[in-house]
């Protein structure tokens, strides 16, 4: 223990501590060894860098240290640790760094523990979905990323270690003090064979049993054990105070004496450029609140400018104007318009020029974090190399954007060459003659024009095909874009679509059955998607 011992004042969160920290903390130490030497299944602790996580590594460190070499050394346990890489960058570097630490001191006290950090396949990962293949920034009725960010990368991790050894055991820093929610969901997960885990609430996940070492702490009891012992991979808990303290807007973390004082187990870590809340207030008290934080205002400034779907000059409008008025593959789809009592067309991917301008201002916040002249800052990356040839490889190869783009907004952005070579050896068309393409089809010399888009890419598709020996597929691929770039605009599209589904919901001879205006039957379904209306099951959820 450190010498220094914080008590709390007792407030509506119950302490489980009772009287006695040192004997609370010696019964839950005690539970954890007998947990451990019970069977053979690994044990994976889920780490954030936070504080709740941090005390579950802290507790079952201190456990298996106690035992004898043989017992400590018969399993494995992983600390994994998943790295969006959107995460707070001042969280996400403190996480990195913790990680090393604990993977030395573990090597050099002989424990059974290594940490991993995980991060998302490079096709899930945020900018390469975002600024790649145009998907509107995340909201409570298309929540993208969370799955592909942050459940996939463990699950998969935790699913192939619970298939190699039969089953495994998921520590995990969940109480119920956190909220009602996170309570009830507990509850509902409790009444395992064994006494100490829960069931897992994920049937793919049904051979990982989830044990909470710290299910009935309360956030002081957290705070209290983590100043009293000392962190043991040498990472010292109050550093992580007064990260929290520094990511509340007073810049306190004070005693609670009664439910109107705020606790420091409030502040919440996340994503920065996270849209399904309206500020990020940890990030932006963390940029307040420390100047060696200030640098992270250039990536709050640009989630706030380019990512903020309800900062736009017609609020009523959302993000419309910057995304196409197609879904990802060129469908129509309507929907209901309250305030007008008609309908309207559902907006897709964002715009190529909107994508544009998002990877040029990227890139610049980017280098003005390098030129912050903070200590450790200066080879910062908000996106990575192989992250921008993802993107450029999307761009070209699966939206005929063949202008070929990125390079020129990487020079722009960063006034250093690209790293890469050019994507396409047997391209044909250089930038002169695209830009004569596009002040020929453009009146307004604008690259989202539909009539230039429409030429562009049927030629592309002409280029792919011309050293093919069997041009199978090209005349679909042809009328799948003349199809899809049919209108001069999106008044004309929405025209369309409305005249196609009201031609179709009035011909009752056509479909048997009943059909209704709003609930099409599946014949109607169907036959308004091969009209290029609605898009089909699988499709409904895309943008």
């Amino acid at each position: 223990m450190e010498n220094k011992k914080i008590n709390f004042v007792e407030n509506f969160q119950k302490s489980a501590f009772k009287d006695d920290i040192e004997e609370s903390v010696q019964k839950i130490r005690k539970s954890i060894q007998e947990l451990y030497l019970s069977d053979e299944a690994p044990w994976i602790i889920g780490y954030s860098g936070g504080k709740d996580s941090t005390a579950c590594v802290q507790l079952v460190w201190e456990a298996i240290s106690e035992l004898p070499k043989d017992q400590r050394l018969s399993k494995k346990i992983h600390v994994i640790s998943t790295d969006t890489l959107v995460e707070n960058p001042a969280v996400a570097m403190w996480v990195e760094v913790s990680l090393k630490k604990m993977e030395l001191a573990a090597r050099e006290k002989n424990m059974p523990i290594y940490p991993k950090r995980l991060v998302p396949e490079l096709k899930d990962r945020f900018w390469v979905n975002l600024i790649g293949k145009g998907y509107p920034a995340p909201r409570p009725m298309f929540r993208w990323c969370t799955s592909r960010l942050k459940i996939n990368p463990s699950n998969n991790f935790i699913s192939t270690l619970a298939t190699e050894n039969g089953e495994a055991i998921l520590v995990l820093g969940t109480r119920k003090a956190e909220s009602s929610a996170r309570k009830k969901s507990m509850e509902n997960h409790e009444g395992s064979t064994r006494d100490l885990l829960s069931r897992n609430g994920d049937p793919k996940l049904d051979r990982v049993w989830i044990y909470p070492p710290i299910v009935d702490w309360s956030n002081d009891d957290v705070w209290e054990y983590l100043v009293t012992y000392k962190n043991p991979w040498d990472f010292p808990n109050k550093q992580l105070l007064d990260m929290y303290r520094g990511a509340t807007a007073d810049n306190e973390c004070p005693l609670v004496v009664d439910t109107s004082t705020p606790s420091c187990g409030d502040s919440r870590f996340g994503c920065f450029v996270c849209t399904l809340v309206e500020k990020d207030k940890s990030m932006e008290a963390m940029i307040n609140n420390n100047s060696d934080k200030k640098w992270m205002s250039h990536l709050s400034e640009f989630r706030n400018k380019y990512l903020d779907f309800k900062n736009t000059n017609n609020p009523s409008q959302n993000d419309f104007e910057r995304r196409d008025f197609r879904r990802m593959d060129g469908r129509l789809t309507l929907m209901n318009d309250p305030e007008k009592g008609s309908k309207k067309l559902v907006h897709g991917p964002y715009l190529q020029s909107y994508r544009e301008e998002m990877l040029h201002a990227l890139l610049v916040a980017q280098e003005k974090v390098r030129a912050s002249g903070v200590p450790g800052t200066e080879n910062y990356q908000v996106i990575t190399d192989e992250e921008l040839e993802e993107i450029r490889r999307i761009w070209v190869v699966e939206k005929n954007e063949i202008e070929d783009r990125v390079p020129e907004i990487y020079k722009n952005a960063t006034n250093r060459q690209y790293p890469y070579d050019q994507i396409d050896d047997s391209r044909i068309f250089n930038r002169t003659d695209l830009q004569l393409l596009k002040s020929i089809a453009s009146p307004d010399n604008s690259i989202d024009d539909l009539h230039y888009q429409l030429v562009r890419n049927l030629l592309n598709v002409e280029r792919n095909y011309s050293t093919a020996i069997k041009r199978i597929g090209i005349y679909e691929n042809l009328e799948r874009i003349l199809v899809s770039y049919g209108f001069t605009d999106s008044n004309e599209a929405l025209a369309y679509a409305i005249d196609k589904e009201t031609s179709v919901l009035e011909d009752k001879d056509r479909f048997p059955g009943h059909v209704h205006a709003n609930e099409p039957d599946s014949d109607t379904e169907l036959y308004l998607t091969e009209l290029n209306i609605i898009p089909s099951n699988e499709e409904k959820n895309a943008p």
